[in-house]
């Protein structure tokens, strides 16, 4: 079922992005999300590349993020959060594994498709913004409306923050048609792999405590240790 959005939608530079009413939308799981060629290529790119727990939870934090924009009504780019939140975990897949951490991996290899598919500069940038920052909401929910609707989409489906913030018929019914496929276990594995082949890239995000909590042997840099090893005399 096809049917047309109506509110604009305003990029944070006070330009227009596209107005929703100019894109095609379709129900999933309920939810009216754009239907164009962008969002159709990012779904299979998603779903290409990552095992069925892990493209099962990138649909639901993108079907989060846009309930959780719709009840607040305000101004966003539907695109740039659809494909923010569809491939900000590509970086635990196998074809973004690399020396950096996981989500700059991540956000380097969605700009780049993006950018391969004609999407212009800033709209590029803002998906790298909102995929690498989404593990860190501190910052992440200070950011543009589309980075800060992608965390908390992915916060929800995570780690169940924001969870009483939308009907439970409407969690039910994403879950139903996206199972969880043992979501919790999946992706404490992906980290830890993270952990054991790259641990200096995890010192500073949430991977450590997972390192240190389920990796032997794992030991991340320490912040403290680089401030005291500087080569000054105090």
């Amino acid at each position: 079922m096809v049917t047309r959005g109506t509110e604009a939608m305003t990029a944070s530079n006070g330009t227009t992005a596209k107005a929703s009413s100019s894109l095609p939308t379709r129900l999933v799981a309920g939810v009216p999300v754009p239907d164009t060629p962008l969002v159709t290529r990012a779904i299979e790119f998603a779903r290409a590349n990552s095992d069925p727990f892990l493209f099962n939870h990138v649909m639901r934090s993108w079907l989060f993020a846009t309930c959780i924009a719709q009840n607040k009504g305000e101004p966003y780019d539907a695109e740039v959060l659809a494909v923010s939140a569809l491939l900000h975990d590509i970086g635990l897949t196998p074809l973004a594994s690399g020396a950096l951490r996981f989500e700059v991996e991540g956000a380097n290899t969605a700009r780049t498709f993006v950018r391969d598919l004609g999407v212009d500069e800033r709209r590029s940038q803002l998906v790298w913004d909102s995929i690498a920052l989404n593990s860190t909401p501190s910052i992440c929910l200070h950011k543009e409306a589309e980075a800060a609707l992608c965390v908390l989409g992915v916060a929800l489906d995570w780690g169940g923050w924001g969870f009483d913030s939308l009907p439970s018929e409407q969690i039910t019914a994403i879950v139903a048609e996206f199972p969880r496929l043992e979501m919790k276990q999946r992706f404490t594995q992906a980290v830890c792999g993270i952990c054991e082949r790259h641990p200096e890239t995890t010192y500073d995000n949430f991977a450590r405590d997972f390192g240190e909590r389920f990796v032997p042997g794992y030991r991340a840099p320490s912040m403290v240790d680089a401030l005291h090893g500087a080569p000054f005399l105090e």
